[in-house]
């Protein structure tokens, strides 16, 4: 590694050393390779493109379909020193033509861009004209089309690399399985990458998912142990994301809202908020999210299934970024099963696209459904190996009973049999429990052989009979029936009892005073004490400059000062995060409340 990165990783980024490969692929773009870079969420990917655009001639061109993830980025590279700017639709006409004249007159380093924006004729025109450092596409899974974010505009992309011969371009991405890879290879025109594959593994991140029962009071037990925490609870609609904030409202929860139903200056202000105040739960669709830096989000929450194992490790990845304890939960039920299987039935894409999407959701389904370590699986979808059980997933905490389903479900699928395929899971398990309906004396089924043969189990544990049937593919959801239930070719092996068939047991799990196990806690309790005051100074000085406070520095900054406790600059500027530009503007601030300690 160059002697200039070194000293600018220092000086300017505040660190002494690079972390997994990022010194690998900072030596390659200052080569002059093309690279893939995957890197999980929070393992530094933003430092592999920012530092060589410091060093290479010309500026570096960063592409991203995130407007949060430009404003975001842009201003912390403010706080560095750095001469950075965004072109998105959220600026006026004359402040696209102040970042145009400066981006011609070299006074900018690092500039963001929509790919939409940057296809357009007359981007490519500027760029032609312009000395360009390096190009760095984030985001890069978008470009492909099996992937879980398929964008249009990421295919126009392969034109840089005639439009710029000998300029590095860069693809980074925290998900993509290995064939996804490949397209992001092909679709780029990456002239012979090199490649980097960062463990996909977060292992700050317990996984813990369950069956819904209530799904308003599981939430609320899961909060409890997670108070005065910043996290983000995803609903797939826009009604539920509205219901349940209102609902954390009244349980005294700093809750808000988040879809695109709302306007965008409500939009804005709630993800300023987000940023900027310590305590803040954002319910939200997967709209929000994407793109925020926030290190300390303590959990995420999914209140309804996301569609594939991609989006939830995604989604999930927003928690933890700084590498202290966090949670991602997750509850569902046989409706969301129901309801994505629908989606997808009901889209417009082509039977091949279909097929991919339900093998995806399929998969996801089954990790819902295991009884081992959740990590190891996860892990495996994207290609990566985990030697052993992680001990930080629910199903390690607290291994999950199973039980001989095999003659529940028999008794289950009879029961669809005898009903004529024509009944949803509601009346069929009405039908087993021998309730006495409407509708059950509508059809005559209180006549049927199989009325009230179900009686040993609840109408949750029938329930859960359905959603892992259907899971496993030995039970199908018509959707052009309304939901009925359908037996499959599988089912005939469970009807003639072929094999013992093992079944998960749900379970109301208890919930648990979270340890505190982040570093802070490490902290001697006058060190604790100390990182508190500094954290509030942190906080006044950001409301000051309307600034999330993670700019001004991390908790982990706050941290090493708290523990060795530095007096003079010169010791300051030894703390990982205080770079040269941060020391002058609040290394005295800082360096007062310690020496007041």
């Amino acid at each position: 590694m160059p002697d200039t990165a070194q000293q600018i990783l220092r000086n300017v980024f505040g660190y002494d050393r690079f972390r997994g490969n990022q010194s690998a692929i900072i030596e390659a773009v200052l080569a002059g390779r093309d690279t893939l870079v995957l890197m999980p969420t929070g393992g530094g990917k933003s430092l592999c493109y920012q530092l060589p655009a410091l060093i290479r001639e010309g500026a570096g061109l960063v592409v991203s379909p995130l407007i949060a993830l430009m404003q975001d980025q842009v201003r912390a590279l403010h706080e560095l020193g750095i001469e950075a700017a965004f072109l998105n639709s959220t600026l006026s006409r004359e402040e696209q033509a102040d970042v145009i004249g400066r981006f011609r007159a070299a006074e900018i380093q690092l500039l963001y861009i929509a790919p939409e924006r940057l296809v357009q004729p007359r981007t490519l025109s500027l760029l032609a004209d312009v000395p360009i450092a390096l190009v760095a596409i984030d985001e890069a899974h978008c470009v492909s089309q099996w992937g879980h974010d398929f964008r249009q505009d990421y295919l126009a992309l392969d034109q840089l690399r005639d439009l710029l011969p000998g300029v590095p371009r860069m693809a980074l991405t925290a998900t993509a399985t290995p064939i996804v890879r490949e397209e992001i290879v092909e679709r780029l025109a990456l002239n012979d990458p090199a490649i980097f594959v960062s463990p996909f593994d977060r292992p700050n991140i317990r996984y813990q998912v369950q069956a819904k029962s209530d799904p308003r009071r599981q939430l609320g037990d899961f909060l409890r142990g997670h108070a005065g925490e910043a996290g983000i609870v995803y609903c797939l609609s826009r009604k539920k994301v509205e219901s349940t904030a209102e609902s954390l409202q009244r349980e005294g929860y700093n809750a808000l809202p988040y879809h695109a139903g709302l306007s965008a200056e409500m939009r804005a202000e709630h993800q300023h908020r987000f940023l900027t105040e310590e305590a803040v739960i954002v319910v939200a669709t997967i709209a929000f999210g994407m793109g925020i830096d926030r290190p300390d989000v303590r959990f995420v929450a999914h209140l309804d299934l996301p569609k594939n194992i991609e989006s939830y490790y995604q989604e999930t990845g927003r928690a933890g970024r700084d590498g202290e304890p966090a949670d991602a939960w997750m509850v569902y039920g046989l409706q969301d099963v129901v309801r994505l299987r629908q989606m997808v039935d009901d889209s417009e894409a082509n039977e091949e696209r279909k097929r991919h999407d339900r093998q995806k959701l399929d998969a996801l389904l089954g990790w819902c459904e295991i009884t081992d370590c959740r990590r190891r699986p996860l892990l495996a979808y994207f290609g990566d190996e985990y030697p052993k059980a992680c001990g930080n997933c629910d199903n390690c905490l607290h291994p999950p009973a199973s039980w001989d389903g095999t003659e529940a479900a028999q008794k289950l699928m009879s029961a669809v049999y005898r009903t004529g395929q024509r009944f949803g899971a509601a009346h069929v398990v009405d039908v087993l429990l021998g309730k006495d309906t409407d509708k059950i004396r509508q059809h005559g089924h209180n006549n049927l052989s199989v009325y009230g043969i179900g009686t040993e189990l609840t109408g949750p544990a029938w329930r859960s009979v359905v959603r892992q049937l259907i899971v496993q593919g030995y039970l199908r959801s018509d959707q052009r029936r309304y939901g009925a239930l359908v037996l499959t070719e599988q089912s005939r092996s469970v009807l003639r009892g072929e094999f013992e068939l093992n079944l998960r047991e749900d379970r109301r799990v208890k919930t648990e005073k979270k340890a505190r196990r982040d570093s802070a806690a490490a902290l001697a309790p006058a060190d604790q004490s100390l990182f508190e005051v500094l954290r509030t100074r942190r906080k006044e000085i950001a409301d000051q400059l309307d600034l999330p406070p993670y700019v001004i520095f991390h908790d982990a900054t706050l941290m090493q000062m708290a523990e060795h406790r530095p007096t003079t600059e010169a010791a300051l500027l030894s703390i990982n995060g205080v770079g040269a530009v941060k020391l002058q503007r609040y290394g005295k601030a800082f360096l007062e409340v310690i020496a007041a300690a």
